[in-house]
């Protein structure tokens, strides 16, 4: 990408094509779990921030697209067949993750939020 992208169809519109109807879907998944979640661009990704607070990244790259942001070290049989590092999912290009599988990682995500944000509040 020569420029930096400014919002998430400006990013969007840099990827293949392919790519670019994975991270699609994968972006109707999240806002399907998190509608009040607002979509920006950081670290040169798009991004959703819920409650002020980053909530999951994605990407494309050469080989792969991926969710970053998410907690992905639990021992899960639905993440045991994608390639996975800390915060990271990496699932193939034309192949979203399921729907199932996003409201699960958001979800969980929404949660933690949630919680240091309670958490903040009693101190």
């Amino acid at each position: 990408m020569a420029t930096k992208p400014t919002d998430t169809d400006a990013y969007l519109s840099n990827v293949p094509e392919d790519a670019r109807t994975t991270l699609k879907e994968v972006r109707r998944r999240i806002k399907a779990v998190a509608p009040d979640a607002v979509e920006s661009i950081a670290y040169g990704l798009p991004a959703f921030k819920y409650k002020g607070r980053p909530l999951v990244y994605f990407g494309a790259a050469k080989n792969h697209c991926a969710l970053y942001g998410l907690m992905t070290d639990r021992k899960d049989d639905a993440l045991a067949r994608y390639d996975t590092s800390k915060g990271t999912i990496r699932f193939p290009t034309g192949k979203p993750l399921p729907k199932s599988l996003v409201k699960t990682l958001v979800s969980e995500r929404m949660a933690a939020i949630d919680a240091a944000a309670a958490s903040k509040r009693k101190k």
